[in-house]
């Protein structure tokens, strides 16, 4: 009888461990088993080993729970009996109640402890126990090498026969969706992202790079340092030498009609004005994604693109370079200005500059502010709510969020102090 009831232990532990690695090889992450397939060791030798052949991995698991499956129910059915009809052992014959008595019974054990648990929890761990697991789920390679060799080439053959494919064939490619659940997966184990590998931002940055829309990546109208086409020469060589800039767009009367743009280089052949040397540029409207305004750029030969806002005026400019930024982060030199600072004042203050973004607030300081299609700063977002550029001093409470103006110009925010206080849940404008 206790034989009995280990052999049942048993067959349920195996079938578990079937049932749970096949889910987990098709619930893992592909990315990470490519790349725990290059380290040193031989976990990740016998993790390249059992994941080399995707079909032959599935059948594997599928023959050993099988045949677990097949033992405990022999031993169950008796066990059955032993325990609740010992007088049918006596017999010659079983009822058909008997029978389904057993069958019920047998069901929902397997049911319960050798398939949804399992699966389940393989399911929420897949990476975890690919992993782990990969030194017994090689023996068992080895195992039923014989039995799933013969199961596939009796598979493969009937599907060449008859449906004219191969069995084994099989695309092991990435996804979008798998990259981008890796790279969550290293964000979140990173408690210091300022450590994070910067071969995961710039995938990061990869992902996002075709949603960005331009207005997200300009240089915003106010901040656009430009001359006019009268301007003399020595004073553009000052405007260069002042703004540290290699590119100066140049307008006629206004902004809005910006002509072209001067290089820093094009100043070393001594023009007479600046119309000699105007390089052109490109014109692009805000909801253009990135993507595309790069290979326009490319395409015309060009390096700067004027983005029109719905009106046809001038919202702002992009260059290559603040595309390349998208994907590579901020890429600052000796002129650069700082000036979008930030910084934590206590554990529930922080001061940020306006121009910083929602998402990278929200990503780096682990803050939830609202984001949405119509904004993408902390200016932005103000502005929103309260439909105008508010006066300095002004508090506003957002959710459990509570933000104060410490500085503005006249035409946009400058500098704000956002303070977390979890017992306002309330939209206070």
């Amino acid at each position: 009888m206790i034989i009995t009831d280990l052999i049942i232990i048993i067959c349920l532990m195996l079938s578990a461990f079937f049932s749970g690695m096949e889910i987990a090889f098709v619930s893992s992450n592909k990315i990470y088993l490519e790349i725990e397939k290059q380290q040193s060791g031989i976990s990740a030798k016998l993790l390249s080993f059992i994941t080399k052949n995707p079909s032959r991995f599935i059948a594997t698991m599928l023959v050993g729970n099988n045949i677990s499956l097949v033992i405990y129910g022999i031993f169950m059915g008796d066990r059955i009996l032993q325990m609740m009809f010992p007088e049918s052992l006596q017999g010659l014959s079983i009822s058909i109640k008997i029978i389904l008595i057993q069958t019920l019974i047998s069901t929902i054990i397997i049911l319960i402890t050798a398939e949804f648990l399992p699966k389940v929890i393989f399911q929420q761990f897949s990476n975890t126990f690919m992993k782990v697991f990969a030194f017994p789920t090689a023996i068992f390679y080895f195992i039923f090498s014989p039995v799933t060799s013969m199961i596939m080439s009796i598979s493969d053959l009937i599907l060449k026969k008859f449906f004219s494919v191969k069995g084994d064939q099989v695309q092991f490619t990435f996804s979008k969706i798998e990259l981008g659940n890796y790279i969550e997966e290293q964000l979140e184990s990173t408690k210091d992202l300022d450590n994070v590998d910067s071969e995961i931002q710039i995938f990061q940055n990869a992902l996002d790079f075709s949603e960005v829309k331009a207005r997200e990546a300009m240089v915003p109208r106010t901040e656009i340092v430009a001359a006019e086409n009268s301007e003399s020469m020595t004073e553009m060589k000052k405007l260069f030498t002042s703004s540290g800039l290699s590119k100066i767009p140049v307008y006629t009367e206004t902004i809005d009609n910006i002509q072209g743009y001067v290089h820093a280089f094009e100043m070393f052949k001594k023009p007479n004005n600046l119309q000699k040397i105007l390089l052109p540029v490109a014109y692009i409207p805000e909801t253009m994604k990135i993507s595309e305004v790069l290979k326009l750029l490319t395409k015309q030969r060009k390096s700067i693109a004027v983005v029109l806002d719905e009106y046809g005026g001038t919202s702002g400019i992009i260059t290559v370079e603040d595309i390349i930024e998208e994907l590579f982060g901020e890429i600052e030199d000796e002129h650069d200005n700082v000036a979008h600072y930030e910084r934590q004042l206590e554990s529930n203050l922080f001061e940020f500059s306006a121009r910083l973004e929602v998402d990278y607030i929200n990503q780096n300081y682990g803050i939830s502010l609202p984001e949405n299609e119509f904004y993408e700063t902390l200016g932005g977002l103000i502005v929103h709510l309260k439909e105008e550029i508010p006066p300095k001093g002004t508090k506003i409470k957002l959710e459990n969020f509570e933000l104060e103006i410490k500085e503005v110009s006249s035409t946009k925010i400058e500098r704000v102090f956002l303070k977390i206080n979890h017992e306002n849940k309330f939209l206070h404008l």
